[in-house]
């Protein structure tokens, strides 16, 4: 295995230069098959209608070899029923597909022109991985510190933690470290929660549905359809304290997570209160969402109703499915944004500081765009590098859409695109994002990150029955930006929770966040992006790592990719806080 690069003797590593194009081209082009990134969903559907057949799968976009490539793990269905054979299948896997979730490697070469030229291959069975199951989720986190990104895998049944070895293959140590939850299982994050080096791990939990358990449900036109999920009992979620040593500890109950739950989908790990601790939000489908906001002794309060983050602005639950967390109006804070059912909207949480929010789905322009559609995956990126975060949705029914009443799978809808201006209300520029915009799919998991290390944030979307797509960014903008890539010494090894800025002058930093959660069931690259607009630099990075130490580097070149090590940095310059980021603690001793 090729190890990750090495520091150089300043703290910064460099890598790329500046992406430029031209011509009447699309944002974004789909090159998932042309790249050997081929892959079909397979729900394991028989008829009977079973809940987590229309519910996955995500994937994540991680660099597991640290070779600084971005590779691909796709999480796959299976049947649910025991005897079940492949003559059952309403949708079967595409001919030569094999069974089970696959690892495809990222072995893309540089080019005549300069620019890679992607390349995929699946190693899933030399990494030792593809089991067979119902899967679900992933989260991508380096749990034991030892410079490589290890995996959690979510599903319909037990989960499973694969350590990587580090010579590309993965370990399954899931009994040993305590960490498997046999009920149905869906989003997951990595989060050091309580400061102490090393990355915990929460575990959302859905409803307590089984196969011999099944219900029949009907849509209002009498058709057989998939229920909804009030029709279960939902099932608490999980949290994991890391021990170190490769042991977690089940710390639930006395968390106090257990206290409050709903059908969980979707979660994140972030520092919403501006305290320095990092909180957890969960989005549960059809009931009130939970912020659990952290005391700093090991211990949440679910504050969602008393933050405005519960319900939508009319005080209603909604159909919470996946997460967006950023700070997409740049005051220093990070908004949420929860994806929903059709008639619901996709709802904005605007962060007004201290752990207040406000719904501002209206003012900025969300409301409208999103009734028609069920969101899933959703991220802020900033695609064009101006500077200012946009937000992408995938979308895709989980009950019967009307205009495709009849069809085989009448669940499909497009993904959609919006910029951000600066000020309400958001562009939608679906129409402008390319062909792949246009395909009726059913869209699940979204994972972020630049796959072609060429500056532009790219999209992997996972699709229900449907095709893996990787939205290549084309890069028409000529903006400016920077790539971070974190190393942890007393704090975990990616850096994970680090809030990362980039200096301005006469304004307050950009902010950004080093994490890989959010989404739906998926995972982004853990590198921090900014688009810098028309700032050709050099420029100064702020770090301010999980547990308090504040580190700044200047004369940062930009348009590459950077690697800061902690404890390599000077000081934190004066007043570089941000104007609503709230009291920060002390740093905490190693």
């Amino acid at each position: 295995m090729k190890p990750a690069p090495a520091l150089l003797a300043a703290g910064v590593l460099a890598l790329g230069g500046l992406a430029a194009s031209s011509g009447p081209v699309p944002l974004f082009r789909d090159v998932a098959a042309q790249s050997g990134l081929r892959f079909h969903h397979f729900t394991g559907a028989t008829g009977q209608y079973f809940m987590p057949e229309i519910m996955g799968a995500g994937g994540a976009l991680f660099d597991y070899d640290g070779d600084g490539l971005l590779d691909v793990y796709l999480v796959q269905g299976a049947f649910l029923e025991p005897g079940t054979t492949a003559g059952d299948a309403l949708f079967p896997l595409p001919k030569g597909q094999p069974a089970g979730d696959r690892l495809f490697r990222n072995v893309s070469r540089r080019g005549p022109s300069g620019r890679l030229e992607l390349r995929f291959t699946d190693v899933t069975e030399a990494a030792g991985l593809g089991q067979v199951g119902h899967g679900m989720g992933v989260a991508v986190g380096d749990y034991d510190n030892d410079g490589r990104p290890d995996l959690y895998v979510t599903r319909f049944g037990s989960n499973s933690l694969y350590h990587n070895n580090g010579d590309g293959t993965f370990s399954d140590v899931t009994r040993a470290a305590g960490v498997d939850d046999p009920r149905w299982s869906t989003s997951a994050t990595w989060c050091d929660y309580d400061r102490d080096g090393r990355l915990d791990l929460f575990v959302a939990n859905y409803i307590d549905f089984t196969v011999a358990g099944n219900k029949a449900c009907f849509d209002p036109l009498g058709a057989r359809d998939y229920c909804s999920p009030s029709r279960y009992h939902p099932v608490p979620a999980r949290l994991f304290h890391n021990e170190g040593g490769g042991r977690f500890t089940d710390r639930s109950e006395a968390a106090g997570i257990t206290r409050a739950f709903g059908p969980g989908l979707g979660v994140v790990c972030a520092d919403l209160d501006g305290d320095g601790w990092p909180d957890f939000y969960v989005a549960n489908d059809g009931a009130a969402n939970q912020l659990w906001i952290n005391r700093g002794d090991g211990t949440f309060e679910d504050r969602g109703l008393l933050s405005g983050t519960a319900f939508n602005g009319e005080g209603l639950p909604e159909g919470s499915m996946g997460i967006a967390v950023g700070d997409f109006d740049d005051d220093g804070d990070e908004d949420l944004l929860v994806t929903n059912l059709p008639r619901e909207t996709n709802t904005l949480y605007v962060n007004l500081g201290h752990g207040h929010f406000e719904d501002a789905t209206e003012t900025w322009g969300l409301a409208q765009p999103s009734i028609p559609f069920t969101g899933f995956g959703a991220g802020w990126l900033d695609y064009d590098n101006d500077g200012r975060l946009d937000l992408f949705v995938a979308n895709g029914g989980v009950s019967i859409v009307e205009a495709l009443r009849g069809q085989a799978f009448p669940y499909r809808q497009h993904n959609q695109l919006f910029h951000n201006p600066g000020r309400p209300p958001m562009r939608e520029v679906t129409d402008e994002a390319g062909e792949a915009f246009h395909f009726s799919e059913v869209g699940r998991g979204a994972a972020f990150g630049d796959v072609d290390n060429d500056g532009f944030v790219d999209v992997l979307v996972t699709n229900n029955n449907g095709p893996a797509r990787l939205l290549l960014n084309q890069g028409l903008s000529r903006h400016h930006w920077l790539e971070v890539r974190l190393e942890g010494v007393s704090d975990n090894a990616d850096g994970i929770g680090a809030r990362v800025g980039i200096a301005r002058k006469g304004r307050a930093p950009l902010w950004r966040r080093a994490h890989t959660d959010g989404s739906y069931l998926s995972a982004s690259d853990v590198r921090v992006h900014f688009g810098l607009a028309e700032a050709a630099g050099p420029v100064e990075v702020l770090v301010e790592w999980p547990r308090g130490a504040r580190e700044a580097w200047t004369g940062v070149a930009v348009d590459r990719l950077v690697t800061l090590r902690q404890g390599t940095g000077r000081p934190w310059p004066a007043g570089a806080g941000g104007p609503n980021a709230g009291p920060r603690p002390a740093d905490l001793n190693p």
